[in-house]
Order: C-alpha cells, then structure tokens, then sequence
C-alpha cells in the first residue's frame, strides 16, 4: 500500500481535487450549495469571491463587450493564483478533460498504439496557433469564439447540468487522444492550455531536476505529457522552466533515484530559460 501510495500519490490527489471541484459545482445546481458557484469560465466562491477565467475574458474584450467590476477582479484573482503555482495546474489538476485524456494515454500505452502508428506530423505551437485564431474570430464576429466551441466547458457544464453533448465532446476527444494523435487535444490543440502556458512561464513552483541522482532511466519522460519540457534529464541540475510544464508530477512519482522534486524557483538567481 506504501508503494502504491509513493508511486501515484500526486494522481490520487489531482483526482480528488478535479473531483472535488465537479462535486462542488454539482451541489451547487443540484442541492443549493454556496461553496462555489458556477462553472469554469465564471464562478463564485462562497457567494463572495468573483473568480473568472482570464482566457474567457481576452475573448469577451476582443469581442469588443465591457468587462464588469466583479469580473475583473476574479481574472487578477485567478490571474494571480496561476502566476504563483503554474499556469498548467490547471491543466492537470483542475479541468475534467485532463481525466478523459489519461485514460486515453493509458488505454494507448497498453494497445501498443504508439508502436504501429506512424508518427503524426503535428508540432505543439499548433495551441498556440488556435490561441490567436480564437481571439481574431471573437474580435471579427464579436462572439467568445472558443467558449462557443470549448469541449472543456461542454463537458463541464454537461457533468453539473445534464450532459448533453458533454458526452458527444467527451467520446471526440477519447477517440482523438487513443487512435490519432497521443496527447492530441491537451498537448498540441487546445488554446485554454497554450494560454496557460504563457501564463505559466512566469510561476513559482517548479520541478527540480538533480542530476548527481539520475540513472537515466528515463521513467520520467515515458510518463511525462510534455516530454519535451525535460530537456535537461541525465545533463544538468535544473529546473523545469519551461510554461508548457503541467506540474502534474507523474515524472516525481515514477523517479526511484529522487532526482525530481517541487522547488521554489529563485528568480532573481536562475536566469536560464526553458525552452
């Protein structure tokens, strides 16, 4: 139980928290809960705090709409929370996609699929590409374009309302992540998570990587969703700069020679930048 505990700890607690935060939201609607009201894109908590997706609001101003009071300030809280812990958090600790492509990722690795598929020429700017088009399109249109679009709130809002075509959403984004593209939607299409890692870019917590304990067993970057962000492994003591890093911690629980860890990243010291 020990091992077990050691070896996915930081997966039972992402888990707990995405849901937790969907059983919060549920109660809400469901039982008349005050904790936290709402959905991804705007909430409130405790009928006090405004909280408001920064992503969400950029489309709202591009769309030329005037951002109320209580909206501003739930971005610069949300803003804030994400500058401090990692933009990305909220890609593998808070979004219920984030659990629908694991179980892809996992199905994937037991299949084989990775073997006897051809590499898919896809490049992870292409998140970023969608970013930008999404903003051109609220602006030309003046609607919230991915917010009209978003499987994220698809599902989410499904979960808490009544699904819908949350379910639709959920089966499009499975089917992409196992047989067409691995890490597909989270790791190459989705502008929520390109926007987070600008965001991230600029945050606190990191992972550390000490390379007097590394074996190069490379258990790390088998497990990691955005390998590309250990660069470093087997080469260097450094941290995870990089904004594209989920803080998911997968490469943490696997590593048996404690060579990766959380640390506190030291701005004014390290001026090396991910890449």
């Amino acid at each position: 139980m020990a091992t077990l505990w050691n070896n996915y700890r930081y997966l039972f607690l992402r888990r707990f928290v995405q849901i937790g935060l969907l059983l919060l939201y549920f109660g809400a609607n469901h039982w008349g809960w005050t904790i936290l009201m709402g959905n991804l894109s705007s909430s409130s908590f405790l009928g006090l705090v405004p909280l408001s997706d920064p992503y969400a609001a950029l489309q709202m101003l591009a769309a030329g709409a005037v951002l109320a009071t209580d909206l501003l300030i739930g971005v610069a809280i949300i803003s804030v929370f994400y500058l401090l812990i990692g933009g990305r958090v909220f890609c593998s600790w808070v979004c219920p996609i984030n659990m629908i492509t694991d179980a892809a990722g996992y199905l994937r690795d037991v299949l084989d699929i990775d073997r006897n598929q051809k590499r898919q020429p896809a490049t992870r700017y292409m998140r970023y590409w969608v970013l930008v088009l999404s903003l051109i399109i609220s602006a030309v249109m003046g609607i919230t374009a991915f917010e009209f679009i978003s499987p994220i709130s698809m599902v989410h809002r499904g979960i808490i309302f009544g699904l819908g075509f949350g379910w639709a959403a959920m089966l499009i984004i499975f089917l992409f992540d196992l047989f067409v593209l691995k890490n597909g939607w989270c790791g190459h299409l989705c502008p929520l998570g390109g926007f987070y890692s600008l965001l991230g870019k600029f945050s606190l917590i990191r992972v550390k990587h000490t390379v007097e304990n590394c074996t190069a067993c490379m258990k790390c970057k088998t497990v990691c969703p955005e390998r590309q962000v250990l660069h470093m492994i087997d080469k260097e003591s450094l941290p995870v700069l990089s904004g594209e890093c989920t803080n998911c911690a997968r490469c943490i629980e696997v590593c048996d020679d404690n060579a990766l860890g959380f640390s506190i990243r030291e701005l004014a010291k390290n001026k090396k930048t991910g890449e």
